[in-house]
């Protein structure tokens, strides 16, 4: 299977690099290119993208907007935020309406292309270490308000769904929690997708945001 690749980024240089990067990989194809987020909804229709590799920071219609038009249609594509780390905030932003992970610009290339085989096949690009360095610099404007609203949330979950909410944040893959809480792993992939369907939350990385703000990770 072929993985469509489309991205989004105002810089074409990057573009360029990206495409050339990608390109040289059996298994993924570059199947358009923009320079910002408007239209977005006439390109996926057009080109059928899988994945999107988005920047935050354009002209016209900048990445967040993308996102969340992108995240709220029937069957959409996975988006995965491009980012230097100099805009946090909107990081966090995008990663909570709905984006599979990101890709610091940076990243060996080597890197980006596995990253998007595993945002293809489902798997969000969660690295706990930059996560924790995301959400650890994010400001603190309004965080009673998101730990209240967090846990309301999270109380919809029973004890063990609860558990594993709590292992997602702190970064664990399926494995992981299988063999910490003496689960199969099928069992987790089971719970895994209730939690999603109770919270009403697109993949793992709101799970993880929901955990933080509710105040559940503690070192």
């Amino acid at each position: 299977m072929t993985i469509r690749v489309l991205i989004v980024d105002d810089d074409p240089l990057l573009r360029a690099g990206l495409k050339l990067m990608l390109g040289g990989a059996e298994d993924i194809r570059v199947v358009g290119e923009a320079g910002d987020g408007s239209g977005i909804h006439g390109l996926i229709e057009r080109l059928a993208p899988d994945v999107i590799l988005m920047d935050i920071r354009m002209p016209g219609t900048d990445g967040l907007t993308a996102t969340e038009a992108v995240r709220r249609r029937p069957g959409a594509p996975e988006v995965v935020i491009l980012t230097t780390f100099d805009a946090d905030e909107h990081v966090l932003r995008a990663l909570r309406a709905g984006a599979a992970g990101f890709i610091l610009k940076d990243t060996p290339p080597a890197e980006i292309v596995e990253s998007v085989r595993r945002i293809a096949a489902g798997q969000p690009v969660l690295s706990p270490a930059v996560t924790k360095r995301l959400i650890t610099r994010v400001a603190d404007t309004g965080q009673n308000n998101r730990k209240s609203k967090a846990v309301a949330r999270l109380a919809q979950l029973n004890e063990r769904e609860r558990e594993i909410a709590v292992a997602v944040g702190e970064g664990k893959s399926n494995a992981e929690i299988s063999a910490t809480l003496y689960l199969s792993v099928p069992t987790v992939k089971t719970h895994v997708s209730r939690i999603l369907t109770k919270l009403d939350l697109n993949n793992r990385v709101q799970i993880a945001l929901l955990v933080h703000d509710a105040d559940l990770l503690h070192e």
